[in-house]
């Protein structure tokens, strides 16, 4: 048995582990927003994943701006999060609130309609433009833990992500706001009858699940450090997989869910081949739909007829 071929396989094993968690984690943040919209008005907001794309430009102008520094990092992320927390309360005041008791097609088509308004709006917009940019990024540190290595930026990503995942518990479960969310999605009528603010506490989730991903997209075009107004598409298309995978509905579900689509995509990178990855995300998508519809945390919902 040769003891540094095992060696070296476990430690490539870790490294794509460590990778996968890195990627996993951004997908689990935009995953959230998807999954918090549609337990609350149960609509699949195909608009989330260029929400993704706004924060990562607008990170991108405060570091082009003011450089690539720790407090600039961080000031970036802070307006990124401003920036769309402000398009989701209007995109829901304007395009979505209006459908809101229309059949649920109507809500989908709107949906997509207006993700091709955000990509193609930023394609004519002089200062984004249709081409590619080069992202303005922190410089790269590798931790050397002797068998693995990780770089400033993974870690960055991993701890963020998990303080926002555990941040976003605590609003949930524990805030006066999280409560009248759960009641709005538990039922609309009811908590409008008992007080609730429907509306305002609709548009916060909206602007709450836009925050993530605006931390999502400046964490991803930190990590893959180049941006175009059609960036956000196959990020929002695999956390709304993550989603799905986790749970639909389910906040639990979804970073679980976000977790394992990162790993096995590094994992099929790492030992396949890239051309695969897309092809294996998705066919998860097909093996959890056929296997367990609900996923792995959701709960099947008996409906009277």
């Amino acid at each position: 048995m040769n003891l540094g071929g095992l060696v070296e396989s476990s430690s490539m094993i870790i490294q794509q582990v460590i990778n996968g968690i890195s990627l996993g984690s951004i997908y689990a943040l935009i995953a959230l927003g998807y999954t918090m919209v549609y337990g609350i008005v149960k609509l699949i907001n195909f608009a989330h994943g260029d929400l993704l794309m706004v924060g990562a430009y607008a990170g991108y102008f405060v570091l082009r701006q003011f450089g690539a520094s720790p407090l600039v990092f961080f000031l970036a992320i802070l307006f990124a999060m401003l920036v769309c927390a402000v398009f989701a309360i209007l995109i829901e005041r304007f395009a979505y609130r209006p459908l809101r008791n229309a059949p649920r097609l109507n809500s989908l088509i709107t949906a997509i309609a207006v993700s091709l308004i955000l990509q193609n709006g930023a394609r004519v917009i002089p200062f984004i433009g249709p081409n590619p940019r080069q992202y303005i990024t922190l410089s790269t540190v590798m931790v050397d833990f002797g068998f693995v290595s990780i770089s400033n930026i993974q870690l960055i990503v991993i701890i963020l992500s998990a303080v926002l995942m555990i941040l976003l518990t605590y609003i949930i479960n524990f805030t006066k706001t999280g409560k009248a969310l759960r009641a709005v999605s538990w039922d609309m009528k009811a908590a409008s009858l008992m007080g609730i603010p429907v509306n305002k506490t609709i548009a916060f989730t909206f602007a709450l699940g836009a925050v993530l991903a605006a931390v999502g997209g400046v964490l991803y075009a930190t990590a893959y450090p180049q941006i175009n107004p059609t960036m956000g598409t196959m990020p929002g298309l695999k956390a709304f997989v993550a989603a799905v995978l986790g749970g639909i509905g389910s906040i639990p579900g979804a970073m679980i869910g976000g977790y394992i689509l990162g790993i096995a995509e590094t994992m099929t990178k790492g030992f396949l081949s890239s051309q695969f990855a897309d092809a294996i995300s998705f066919g998860i998508l097909i093996i959890i739909l056929l296997v367990k519809p609900t996923g792995l945390m959701g709960k099947n919902m008996r409906v009277k007829v």
